[in-house]
């Protein structure tokens, strides 16, 4: 076989996973465009899932339009960066590059007409079968001869050496494969169907033969049934996500974040790039392994104990007073004490609120009883705490999707993890230290955030392996600490990626 592969047999997780195909930037990339759809089946429906609750993705006129006025081509930006946590299957395949040359013709011909561009996955009938994406490490850009420097250090660096900042452990617990720099770029596959991602690929790896290198490659899935759209501790993810200005109105509560917080060159990025840069995005990857048995038995051991409360609704209690939503996405500021599946799933609601009682200009920063400031999702977004009109400028479109199999009856059982399973996370920012880098240091992993006796997020938050301390989790006994001994959010390492436009691909990354 041609294409070689490292780090033994290949390390991979039998998951489903979903690719985004990017439309062509200019009519020479339409025509091989439309050569490549003669082999694909017209699609019958949308790839991606809407969960009720979510923010809606506008249709591919309101998008348009949003874009012309601020002057956006969403022909030409990546599809994945700002729809957010939308895929039913995706795969993240991992590569080095072995022959320059070929890879580079091989970027142009065969890659190129493949990308999903942002138009593309807002148009059900432009869609592909499979999607896909593609961005690359500084190593990478280095092997593609591209030396103009991006102006970020975190990228430059990679994310080996940023270990220390993001609270890990070091990298004893990481895949083996994060640990060096042989990786030059990563392939995201998305698609409706495991198999259309699987024949993708299979194509793909025949087509590129020995220009690359196999390095890993992980596959995810939107949870079945009922659970869809929820990470595997069981909670609505992706509510959250910011609109980004020029693509989306935003919903009551939903933050409204520049192009350029998201965008390298657009509007708000008040750093220097090369004009080639514009209309790409820093992508971080992180696999993040949940322990969910060892959760679900922290729960069920530590209940809040209130009057009216059954054993199994304090327990409850505490897993939303962790995240700060219920597992309906209802935030607990609104329902504090008992889950409101109504207003969980109104994207109206579930995000309208701020810390802040009505009229006040901040919130109160004495008081977390409706919700502790430790709160997953509080830490990442302090709203009104920060004073009102927000004042945050640290936002990222997450993209992720769950990876690995429902708990079996034996770990729920056991209460201990026997697969591994977690989340595949993605976040798109123009700035990795005013984006990622920052809500992980800065707010979750620091326990004086907001005040002092705060104590670390207790989802995400991390203190290099070490026990963390946690307040406001009770409401019956706000000032009562609880240590937490387990992560059960293990950081299993990653890497940090930019994910060019259409054009950079064409006029400089291939050329």
């Amino acid at each position: 076989m041609c294409l070689k592969t490292t780090f033994g047999l290949f390390y991979s997780y039998n998951l489903r996973y979903s690719l985004v195909f990017s439309r062509p930037h200019n009519e020479v990339f339409a025509a091989r465009l439309n050569n490549t759809r003669l082999l694909q089946p017209r699609r019958g429906g949308t790839m991606l899932i809407n969960p009720s609750a979510q923010p809606d993705l506008p249709n591919i006129d309101a998008a348009k339009a949003a874009a012309s006025a601020v002057n956006l081509d969403l022909d030409n930006i990546q599809g994945d960066i700002m729809i957010g946590m939308r895929k039913k299957n995706e795969l993240f395949f991992f590569f080095g590059i072995s022959n320059t040359t070929h890879f580079k013709a091989k970027l142009k011909s065969t890659i190129l007409p493949l990308v999903t561009n942002t138009a593309q996955l807002l148009d059900v009938a432009q869609q592909p079968q499979t999607a896909l994406n593609i961005a690359f490490t500084q190593t990478g850009l280095n092997a593609l001869n591209v030396r103009d420097s991006l102006n970020d250090s975190l990228f430059s660096g990679g994310q080996l050496q940023d270990v220390n900042n993001l609270g890990d452990p070091g990298t004893k617990n990481w895949v083996p494969v994060f640990v060096g720099t042989n990786i030059h770029g990563v392939i995201l596959l998305a698609s409706d169907s495991e198999r259309n991602m699987e024949i993708t690929l299979a194509s793909l790896k025949s087509q590129l033969g020995g220009c690359i290198t196999e390095i890993y490659e992980l596959q995810g899935a939107a949870r079945p049934g009922n659970q869809e759209g929820h990470e595997h501790f069981g909670y609505l993810d992706g509510i959250s996500n910011p609109a980004v200005e020029g693509f989306q109105s935003p919903h009551p509560g939903q933050a409204i974040v520049p192009t350029g917080e998201i965008l390298v060159g657009e509007n708000g990025d008040s750093v220097s790039r090369p004009p080639w840069a514009k209309g790409g995005s820093f992508l971080v990857f992180r696999q993040l392994k949940q322990l969910v048995p060892e959760f679900n038995k922290f729960l069920a051991d530590n209940p809040i104990r209130r009057q009216g409360l059954t054993q199994q609704e304090g327990s409850d209690l505490l897993g939303a007073r962790m995240i700060g939503r219920w597992k309906s996405g209802a935030p607990v500021f609104l329902a504090p004490w008992k889950d409101d599946p109504a207003l969980g799933a109104d994207p109206q609601r579930n995000n309208d609120f701020t810390y802040a009682a009505p009229g006040q200009i901040s919130g109160n920063l004495t008081d977390q009883s409706r919700c502790p400031f430790s709160a997953h999702i509080r830490k990442t977004r302090p709203r009104g705490d920060l004073g009102l009109p927000e004042k945050n400028s640290h936002h990222i479109v997450r993209g992720g999707i769950p990876y690995g199999p429902e708990v079996t009856p034996l770990e729920a059982f056991t209460h201990t993890t026997k697969t591994e399973r977690g989340l595949a996370f993605v976040s798109y920012q123009s700035n990795i230290a005013n984006g990622f880098q920052f809500l992980q240091q800065k707010w979750a992993d620091n326990n004086k955030f907001i005040h002092a006796g705060v104590g670390f997020d207790p989802i995400i938050g991390s203190a290099q392996g070490a026990h963390r301390v946690v307040t406001g989790l009770d409401p019956t006994g706000l000032s009562r600490s609880i240590t937490l001994t387990t992560d059960f959010v293990v950081s299993r390492g990653g890497e940090y990626f930019f994910s060019p436009s259409l054009s950079a691909i064409s006029d400089t990354l291939s050329a």
